[in-house]
């Protein structure tokens, strides 16, 4: 069917600003904004205001509708939803509208709703929300419609969405005016709608085959624990304190395994102060665990469950295609430790370096910074991080993490040095970081305290010293295996989006100059 501009009986401009050809200008667009106003300030006038706060009771959406036509033709339906596209064709209209489920195209004679509604009918425009009834049926070009007795207005739209032809596709645009970006491109509802479904399956997968319970922990802390990280800081005022937005759920979460929870688990935010990417959102979705008489191993069957079952939910299979490349997800997944990784990609071999001085002529040899200052568990997770993360295309676990950079993971008993801590990597991304938990109250309040040293001493992501915890440690924390999921990364490669801030409703954006 073609798309017809025109005016309709009342003189106005019934312009279909979705087929326009060119781009508007600022004078057309502002133009056009005021046209709206005075055809709402018209209808408030006759008495009619489309912001009344009435209920219409929606019988059917266009997605059933079309998908059971052969139950439903001739029968009577009550639709609502935007207006994306209009064709006028003398007494007689087609309009498209746009609801949940889709979109459905709607039949209005004027004989069938009277000339005078219909006269108001034609003042609608592109982006109105109405509420349609009528009867189901299909036309001779064979499009299941709705053949309207009754429209009503629902909400005036006063702007102007985007052209049909170029849509919504400044990224930045799209980002910002979000609630656009949903209307005019089906694939990014789609998105949500998994990422929905993944952070569903997930906590199916948690509650009924492991039997965790969720729980709820402090979102402003005064102590930023649980992580490497730096925070963001705000005031209470009552309290007259300093506080943080949390980091990490960790040393919660552990608090109430001490307390007899045995397997308990949160989804929720964190914040980390810290820089912005295709990878990193300063406010980002993360699911940390907890399981009483567990260890890393545990904890690992589960990370590989946990992204398994996800993929398996949300596309039917545990290979996932992202940005042109195939991971297959099905466990068990490969494994390396860190040490053997820098040896493969690197060519340094740990086993033959025993102090950090020797350690430190390989972090110069490699230009990593301030490698002076570097101890030896450093400078492997150094070269790691700088020549080895690029080869993890995964899914693989790595192993073996130097106590260094791990000060909450048990040590490793066959080398000290090291911890019993794994990382899960995809795509070269680190989704996935766990471990046995440090459950010995002198080793880690002496951790805390060398990683206090580091705070003082400008090292604004060490992490602070956290004597309650250590109190809590010292009542005793059984053995247990910790996890924690980057959840937005898991759905950013699920569902092939090219950015973390493809798949969070309102990422983090400086605001517009004025």
């Amino acid at each position: 069917m073609g798309t017809n501009t025109g005016r309709d009986d009342t003189g106005n401009a019934q312009t279909d600003v979705l087929a326009q050809e060119d781009e508007l200008t600022s004078e057309q667009l502002n133009e056009m904004r005021m046209i709206r106003r005075e055809k709402l300030k018209k209808l408030q006038d006759m008495g009619r205001n489309p912001y009344l706060n009435e209920h219409w009771d929606i019988t059917a959406y266009s997605a059933e509708i079309k998908e059971d036509f052969d139950n439903r033709d001739g029968s009577e339906v009550s639709v609502a939803g935007r207006i994306m596209a209009f064709r006028h064709m003398g007494k007689a209209s087609f309009v498209d509208i746009q609801d949940d489920r889709g979109r459905i195209q709607l039949y209005v004679r004027q004989d069938a709703i009277t000339p005078e509604e219909y006269g108001i009918f034609l003042t609608y425009d592109i982006g109105d929300i109405v509420g349609a009834e009528g009867s189901v049926f299909k036309t001779r070009h064979g499009e299941v419609s709705v053949k309207t007795t009754k429209i009503v207005l629902l909400t005036k739209s006063l702007q102007i969405l985007p052209n049909k032809r170029q849509g919504l596709k400044d990224t930045e645009l799209r980002y910002r005016q979000r609630y656009v970006d949903l209307i005019m491109n089906p694939d990014v509802k789609e998105t949500f709608i998994k990422r929905a479904k993944i952070i569903k399956e997930i906590r199916r997968y948690l509650e009924e085959e492991e039997g965790f319970l969720e729980v709820d922990t402090p979102i402003l802390t005064i102590i930023a624990g649980g992580a490497n990280a730096r925070p963001f800081t705000t005031h209470h005022n009552t309290l007259d304190i300093d506080m943080n937005l949390r980091i990490s759920n960790e040393l919660y979460l552990k608090r109430l395994t001490v307390g007899g929870l045995d397997r308990v688990y949160e989804m929720g935010k964190m914040f980390r102060n810290e820089g912005m990417d295709r990878n990193h959102n300063p406010e980002f979705t993360s699911m940390e665990l907890y399981q009483a008489y567990g260890q890393m191993e545990d904890v690992m069957r589960i990370t590989e469950n946990i992204v398994s079952k996800a993929a398996k939910a949300v596309l039917g299979d545990t290979v996932i295609s992202y940005q042109g490349k195939t991971f297959d997800l099905t466990p068990p997944w490969d494994r390396i430790s860190m040490q053997d990784a820098v040896k493969k990609w690197v060519g340094v071999d740990f086993d033959m370096i025993e102090t950090d001085e020797e350690a430190r002529a390989f972090a110069k040899k490699y230009d990593l910074e301030d490698w002076e200052k570097l101890t030896r568990g450093l400078v492997i997770a150094g070269l790691f991080e700088e020549y080895c993360e690029e080869h993890l295309t995964g899914p693989v676990f790595i192993t073996g993490h130097p106590v260094d950079i791990s000060p909450l993971s048990k040590r490793d008993p066959s080398d000290p040095r090291n911890t019993r801590r794994f990382e899960a990597y995809i795509n070269t991304w680190e989704v996935a970081n766990g471990f046995s938990e440090l459950n010995d109250p002198i080793d880690q309040y002496l951790r805390f305290k060398e990683q206090q040293e580091m705070l003082d001493a400008g090292n604004d992501e060490a992490h602070p010293m956290d004597e309650d915890f250590v109190n809590a440690l010292e009542v005793g924390l059984p053995p247990t295996g910790g996890l924690g999921v980057g959840i937005d990364r898991v759905i950013t490669l699920i569902t092939d989006s090219p950015s973390i801030r493809d798949i969070i409703l309102f990422p983090t954006m400086k605001p517009l100059e004025e």
